[in-house]
């Protein structure tokens, strides 16, 4: 079955315009940590609303590998159809429809970070990036490519069976998400759609030697361990933005 025809798990329909985009998340290690809510809303955008889960928001960090990203009809771009990826984020709605805000997106891949920023209105950085396998773990390391620039150090591996989230539980709530938000990059917000079957997850282990993500989008982690999650693969499709809003002015933007 194609991807687009498993549609149960989804909490809105598909889009009606064709899909432009497919690329495919590789070895992704979801970690979560609970956040003062007021201090990740002086940084969202006033027209979005910040979701919060039991009473708490949650800010998350998420490592990754980009592999075989390309436009739909034509075959994956050099120099642009894999890397390795760095997002924080958060969780909002808008008009009804939940979905991810970023804070920031770091790549080892220039192109796709100037296209992403120009295209997708996304706060995407280019990073020095690495990631090795080592057994059942992996290793990875990212620095972003400013003066200072913000670092990510971290080895992590799977553990236990595999499984599908529930609705209601904690990890639907932070991974079953249909959709981004934008904000940072002017004055416009935009929505854009993704399309995925349902995570397929398991519980993670992992050691963080080195995490400046969020004290560079002006957050603070708590001094907490992350609840930590794996998914070994996931196709994607990504719909174009859609323009949902114009800022009034609250928030800050990107440096």
């Amino acid at each position: 079955m194609e991807l687009t025809g498993i549609v149960a798990h989804r909490p809105y329909p598909l889009p009606d315009a064709p899909w432009i985009m497919q690329q495919t998340w590789v070895d992704l290690l979801f970690a979560h940590w609970r956040a003062p809510a007021s201090e990740l809303r002086r940084r969202i955008p006033a027209e979005l609303e910040l979701e919060e889960f039991d009473g708490s928001a949650w800010l998350g960090i998420a490592p990754f590998e980009v592999v075989g990203l390309h436009p739909r009809l034509l075959p994956p771009l050099p120099l642009a159809s894999r890397f390795p990826e760095l997002n924080v984020r958060t969780y909002v709605r808008y008009g009804g429809k939940p979905g991810v805000f970023f804070f920031s997106l770091d790549a080892g891949s220039t192109l796709a970070v100037k296209t992403a920023r120009t295209f997708f209105r996304l706060p995407y950085f280019r990073a020095t990036m690495h990631i090795h396998r080592e057994g059942e773990w992996l290793r990875f390391r990212s620095r972003r490519a400013q003066r200072g620039g913000a670092a990510f150090t971290a080895r992590y591996r799977p553990l236990g069976p595999g499984f599908e989230a529930r609705p209601g539980t904690l990890e639907h709530f932070l991974i079953e998400r249909y959709c981004l938000y934008t904000g940072l990059l002017g004055p416009r917000i935009f929505r854009v759609d993704i399309h995925h079957a349902p995570w397929p997850l398991q519980r993670a282990e992992a050691v963080i030697d080195e995490n400046g993500m969020a004290e560079a989008s002006g957050l603070r982690l708590p001094d907490e361990p992350p609840i930590l999650h794996f998914a070994r693969r996931q196709p994607t499709l990504v719909w174009a933005p859609e323009l949902v809003a114009r800022r009034d002015g609250a928030g800050d933007a990107a440096r």
